[in-house]
């Protein structure tokens, strides 16, 4: 019922930032708690970051906390900043919204609505 889409991504030096963008949109659409994942060639899918569905709590994966920013500025609307990027950020990164109005979730079963992800890839 929710479609997810995210934007920035590319190519980007080491040490360079990027910001990630996720719109999501449907009929009769809520805020809704919203996660970013990232899954790399020959890698599992893991958990980067997320914010609740009123912004007021974030969760961040220790590989990223610090260096990456989660905001949001509308009910359906979530940006990702990516600051002092490294090589191993290289992924396709996925936008994800919690169906149920919850807190930040950092597990893929807590989320219902998942986009097809932008690229990211940070060169040496």
């Amino acid at each position: 019922q929710v479609q997810v889409e995210e934007s920035g991504g590319g190519l980007v030096q080491a040490g360079g930032s990027l910001r990630l963008s996720c719109a999501a949109s449907g009929r009769a659409f809520k805020s809704y708690a919203i996660g970013w994942f990232r899954q790399a060639p020959g890698m599992e899918r893991e958990f980067v970051a997320s914010i609740s569905w009123n912004g007021d709590s974030t969760e961040y994966a220790d590989s990223v906390k610090g260096r990456f920013t989660i905001s949001r500025d509308t009910p359906n609307r979530a940006y990702l900043q990516m600051n002092n990027l490294k090589p191993e950020d290289t992924a396709l990164y996925v936008c994800a919204v919690d169906g149920e109005i919850a807190v930040a979730g950092t597990t893929p079963p807590e989320y219902d609505f998942w986009g097809r992800g932008t690229q990211v890839t940070v060169s040496s």
